[in-house]
């Protein structure tokens, strides 16, 4: 199961969905795209400053004050992993 927490100052994506065998699982490749396009957003379309940690099964976002545009990033984002749970309940958990 891929657990999904957004905060006031963070994202943090961990596990993994267990739908699919490894290198199959479009669960996995469905959150992975949103949450790296989520980071290349802010950093390619903002002045903010983000720090992130991706590692095998889990990525850290971590940010301050962010401007409206990067809010408007990471709403549009938790919209996507919305649909995601919706449609993957037992694969997909929002925390």
């Amino acid at each position: 199961m891929i657990a999904i927490s957004v905060r006031k100052d963070g994202i943090t994506v961990s596990g993994h969905a267990g739908y699919a065998p490894a290198g199959q699982d479009i669960v996995c490749a469905g959150v992975s795209a949103l949450t790296q396009t989520l980071i290349r957003s802010i950093e390619d379309l903002t002045s903010d400053k983000i720090k992130y940690k991706i590692s095998p099964g889990g990525v850290e976002i971590l940010y301050g004050n962010l401007s409206e545009k990067s809010r408007t990033l990471v709403d549009s984002f938790f919209i996507g992993i919305l649909q995601i749970a919706d449609e993957y309940p037992d694969n997909v958990r929002i925390a």
